[in-house]
């Protein structure tokens, strides 16, 4: 049987550490105007001279600024020109390629146009060395991550980070929890979040470790729970599995199982270790792989179910993802091209654990 592909600190560039500057303490810029505006590192793939959507309508001040990394400081980054190689519609919202740009054309790459792909049959698959990562400044007020707060839940674990104590974390889950395709450690979505409760608490001791193996569904994760969670004594446990459950049949897991499996785990810790969790969804793959069976909003739901239900913390991937990516390709956000986030993409889970309110 062929082998699918399973799901397997902050940082600001200096154009936008002095933008910062620029706008507050500038008036000229109007009202609706703050840090909360600023976007960093915004992904796209560019295809011949079509036009790539952001997420959100940007602002003239500073234009919008394109690189071929996602960390502007990294070694080997390629800085875009305007006019030489993109053009912007700032009404739009839109950057485009020009004739001769230095961008990459993702008409280049192996699955551009391919329906109903089976990833198995192009080795070396993956969007890579096709993003182009954007900085820019937003008009008017941005609402997302739509993420309330789950401090209620999480009582324990905030008293210790408040009062100085040690607090250990465990990620627990498949590829994406275990950082499938960040291009660094630091920028795993989990990492990204403790790293800051670290500098937001500085008293506190956190020690994050990563209990998340590739390819899992959540019978696996039930199988591995004593030696990946329960052996560690954690405080906190974020939980997070449901890209390869939600597979077609012979590869996922049923949804009724998917919800068992999730809310065995939540007793088992519970019992064993007294340890608050974190139960968080996620995102669609992408429409065109052969392998997913399309219907991951009920596993999300589903999660948020077994959230409800268990009195667990909750975060919000799913809807925050189709937030953002309505207005963008699937391919925008895709590392492998499949169902791995690309840095961007762990930004937005970080975002959403950041707004749960520890």
């Amino acid at each position: 049987m062929k082998r699918i592909v399973h799901c397997s600190a902050v940082l600001f560039s200096a154009t936008l550490l002095l933008t910062i500057g620029y706008l507050t303490g500038c008036a000229t810029n109007g009202p609706g105007v703050s840090k909360k505006n600023l976007r960093f590192g915004e992904s796209v793939v560019l295809i011949g001279e079509q036009p790539a959507q952001l997420a959100f309508p940007p602002i003239r001040a500073l234009s919008v600024n394109l690189r071929s990394t996602y960390r502007e400081d990294a070694p080997q980054t390629i800085r875009y020109e305007e006019e030489r190689d993109y053009t912007v519609n700032f009404e739009r919202g839109e950057i485009r390629r020009t004739a001769n740009s230095r961008m990459p054309d993702f008409r280049t790459n192996m699955l551009f146009g391919i329906e109903d792909f089976d990833h198995s049959k192009f080795p070396g698959f993956g969007n890579g060395k096709f993003f182009v990562f954007a900085d820019y400044i937003t008009k008017g007020k941005v609402e997302w991550p739509t993420q309330p707060s789950q401090v209620q839940f999480l009582s324990k674990t905030h008293a210790k980070l408040a009062g100085g104590e040690n607090v250990k974390v465990v990620a627990f889950g498949d590829s994406i929890t275990a950082g499938g395709d960040a291009t660094e450690p630091n920028l795993i979505f989990w990492k990204r979040w403790t790293d800051s409760l670290q500098q937001k608490y500085p008293r506190a001791k956190i020690e994050a470790i990563n209990g998340a193996t590739g390819g899992d569904t959540t019978r696996q994760g039930i199988e591995r729970l004593q030696e990946k969670v329960l052996n560690a004594k954690p405080d906190l446990v974020l939980i997070g599995f449901g890209m390869n459950d939600h597979n077609i049949g012979g590869f996922g897991t049923p949804l009724a199982a998917f919800t068992n499996n999730l809310a065995t785990m939540i007793d088992r810790i519970r019992k064993e270790t007294g340890a608050e969790i974190i139960l968080f969804s996620t995102f669609p793959p992408n429409p065109k792989w052969h392998y997913g069976s399309h219907n991951m909003e009920a596993y999300a739901l589903a999660t948020e179910k077994v959230a409800r239900a268990k009195g667990c913390a909750f975060g919000d991937i799913f809807h925050n993802w189709i937030a953002i990516s309505a207005k963008k390709k699937p391919e925008d956000l895709l590392s492998n091209n499949v169902n791995h986030p690309n840095d961007f993409g762990h930004w937005m889970y970080f975002e959403v654990l950041r707004h749960l309110g520890l």
